[in-house]
């Protein structure tokens, strides 16, 4: 098993992002965009927070599974990405391992982390990530 293989090798690197000037329309646009459900805030590529799908749906309803928008949820009117973002989020290094990096997300419930080096976002790891990696094993 390949369980001290650094997560390098495994993460997502070209991260989907959003900054403090977009929307919560926005980030719901290209959470359905990407299907995602997490997407790192960043300002000039440092990461500052994280919003994931569940935030969005937890103050608008949304439908996740819905291409339209919520054109329409008055909450996206009065709340902004800093106020949804989880600030500061736990982050794991690319030379992390998948071992270290599954008990991580195990632990902590989490479903991503993202992967940072020099303070610069390179990547996220996800829990789909990881099923992925583990279903190629067998």
């Amino acid at each position: 098993m390949k369980k001290n293989e650094p997560i390098r090798n495994l993460m997502t690197k070209e991260v989907v992002t959003l900054n403090l000037e977009n929307t919560l329309y926005t980030a719901e646009k290209r959470l359905k965009k990407h299907h995602i459900r997490h997407i790192p805030v960043v300002e000039d590529e440092k990461l500052i927070g994280l919003i994931s799908l569940s935030d969005l749906k937890r103050v608008s309803f949304i439908d996740a599974y819905s291409k339209e928008g919520t054109e329409d949820t008055p909450v996206y009117n009065m709340l902004s990405i800093k106020d949804m973002m989880i600030k500061d989020p736990l982050t794991v290094s690319p030379d992390s391992t998948i071992l270290e990096v599954s008990k991580l997300l195990a632990s902590k419930e989490f479903h991503s982390l993202p992967v940072v080096e020099d303070d610069k976002l390179i990547g996220i790891i996800t829990t789909t990530d990881l099923l992925h990696f583990f279903i190629d094993l067998c």
